[in-house]
């Protein structure tokens, strides 16, 4: 297997993939990005953006959208592994924690099932805020190829 950082950014064609393969990506989720993510999505949940409502939740403060930090995966597919040329054909999420306002998520994709005939790839991907799994799941995607 090739060695490969986890903050490469390109893209690896499918005739290049092996399982096990992994890229990660951290973001701080601030404010603005929920407020950003807001109004873009049109999901305007008060749990979001409003203080008092947030007090009121089992959470007891604002939290990030769950779908904020899932399009990390979209970043990470889309740029850094299969990257460019990559189609997405499904994905499972599981959201096992809260983001809060301010803290870091660091999301992995990791190949786990290659189909090298039809071009697709099965990854698993995982987010974390420190050592707490937030998001769990898997993604299937058309990897591209050089031929």
């Amino acid at each position: 297997m090739k060695d490969m950082c986890f903050d490469d950014i390109g893209t690896v064609h499918i005739e290049d993939m092996e399982p096990g393969m992994a890229r990660s990506l951290t973001k701080v989720i601030t404010d603005r990005e929920i407020q950003l993510f807001a109004d873009l999505s049109e999901d305007r949940n008060p749990i979001h953006l409003c203080e008092n409502t947030a007090r009121q939740s089992p959470f007891r403060e604002r939290i990030a959208h769950g779908m904020l930090s899932a399009s990390l995966f979209s970043a990470l597919l889309g740029e850094r592994l299969p990257g460019h040329g990559t189609i997405y054909l499904g994905q499972n999420l599981r959201f096992t924690a809260p983001v809060r306002v301010g803290e870091a998520v660091t999301a992995e994709v990791r190949i786990i099932e290659i189909d090298r005939p039809r071009r697709r790839v099965r990854l698993s991907c995982e987010a974390r805020v420190g050592e707490t799994v937030v998001i769990t799941g898997d993604a299937l995607v058309l990897a591209p190829s050089r031929g």
